[in-house]
């Protein structure tokens, strides 16, 4: 597959799982028609399949295909060992009914599963187109093509935008109101933690300041003692100042003697 081709698939899908809910893997509904031109062309049915819509897929059949297949006579019978290897889809049809019959009723008004239409006839493909949300796939030229989005499929997807955009007044009605009971505060910078804060220690009262005047005499005072104190150590007796007074005669007398011994020697 080219590489442009292959995006634009890509684009197609996304286009289908965003709006309408399609989940890998895709459930593609194969009619007798794909299963013959398959055989015919000699494609691997669930390979291609799973080229075409960029992912898993799920091939399903019903049964009113295989009786079609049945019909047609022996020929056929490649193509109705391939469908026996899809997987059923109940159609509740007691008697058959045409392919094309069984897979617009499968699919019906609204395409609720969400089904992939693979088929070969151009009659159904015309009928499908005007359901919205039912990608089709077809043969050409031995080359599997999955057709652009019909004009009912866009009308679709633009509603259900405009919908997600514009919700009605009971879908308004029925949301969580977001408006809070408290007013919000208003975010600024937030303040230390008063728990980690250490409390501030009282400071002692400080004592008044004394004037100049009061300072002066203070000193004043200060010299008064200084000069008691001195008149009180003269007034001391010499027998009271007679220790410092021994301890210089003492050393007096030694120096003394000290010099008479050096003179009787020299003698």
């Amino acid at each position: 597959m080219r590489q442009k081709r292959a995006k634009a698939y890509r684009k197609l899908m996304s286009l289908y799982s965003m709006s309408f809910g399609f989940r890998q893997p895709y459930q593609v509904l194969v009619d007798s028609e794909m299963c013959k031109a398959s055989i015919a062309q000699k494609l691997e049915l669930n390979k291609q399949l799973g080229i075409v819509l960029q992912g898993s897929v799920k091939p399903m059949v019903t049964q009113c295909c295989i009786h079609e297949l049945y019909l047609q006579g022996k020929d056929q019978q490649p193509a109705v060992d391939l469908a026996k290897t899809f997987e059923r889809r109940k159609c509740n049809h007691r008697e058959a009914i045409p392919g094309d019959d069984c897979l617009a009723s499968v699919v019906g008004e609204t395409n609720k599963h969400r089904y992939v239409i693979a088929t070969q006839s151009q009659e159904l493909r015309t009928k499908l187109r005007a359901i919205p949300a039912v990608p089709i796939v077809h043969i050409n030229r031995s080359v599997m093509i999955l057709e652009p989005p019909s004009k009912a499929t866009l009308e679709a997807k633009e509603s259900v935008e405009e919908k997600a955009l514009h919700p009605s007044a009971p879908e308004i009605a029925s949301l969580p109101s977001t408006v809070p009971d408290e007013p919000l505060k208003k975010k600024g910078p937030k303040g230390p933690n008063p728990l980690s804060v250490k409390k501030k220690k009282a400071k002692p009262p400080s004592a008044p300041k004394e004037s100049k005047s009061e300072q002066h005499k203070n000193q004043i005072g200060e010299k008064r003692k200084r000069t008691d104190g001195d008149l009180a150590e003269q007034s001391r007796s010499p027998e009271e100042s007679s220790g410092h007074k021994r301890k210089r005669r003492r050393k007096a007398h030694a120096s003394s003697g000290g010099a008479d011994d050096a003179g009787d020697h020299s003698t």
